[in-house]
């Protein structure tokens, strides 16, 4: 696709392509830490989990998803020791996921790569620009949202 190419695309196309860019490339890296094993839905309920913990009828709920669907993927997590059920405190028949040693390692992971990513982002356009288009971004996202930004980043299938 040419640079030409690119000024004709509409805004939320330019969105999705600086998002999947920089989830290809989180993912690329995070495959080179030897968490090969980790999708972007991943990521997403991971955030949900962090830090006290999560239900499965919260995760559902939160990624838009069926329960069944989540207990799929928490399977897969736990299998993979990023995640474990535990005990709920307050609920002596349910559980909660929580991230293990080695799911709290990806979150850390992951927040330095796309810290390095928006970095080399900034040096691309200029800080000023950087700071500039993310203070924009955060107004609209501000106003679209009723006067408060969202506390989590919930997925949009």
């Amino acid at each position: 696709m040419s640079h030409q190419t690119f000024n004709r695309l509409d805004l939320t196309s330019l969105f999705l392509l600086s998002f999947s860019t920089a989830i290809n490339e989180l993912h690329d890296r995070l495959m080179e830490l030897g968490f090969e094993d980790i999708r972007p839905v991943h990521g997403f309920m991971f955030s949900c989990i962090s830090p006290d913990g999560a239900t499965g009828i919260e995760l559902a709920e939160y990624l838009g998803i069926t329960k069944q669907a989540v207990s799929k993927i928490i399977d897969y997590l736990e299998k993979n020791n990023y995640v474990i059920r535990k005990t709920h405190p307050s609920d002596k028949r349910g559980k909660i996921i929580v991230l293990t040693e080695r799911g709290w390692s990806v979150m850390k992971a992951k927040d330095e790569i796309l810290t390095e990513i928006e970095q080399r982002w900034s040096e691309n356009i200029g800080a000023e620009r950087m700071q500039m288009l993310k203070g924009d971004l955060t107004k609209l996202v501000y106003e679209t949202s009723e006067g408060k930004l969202p506390s989590k980043l919930r997925p949009v299938w």
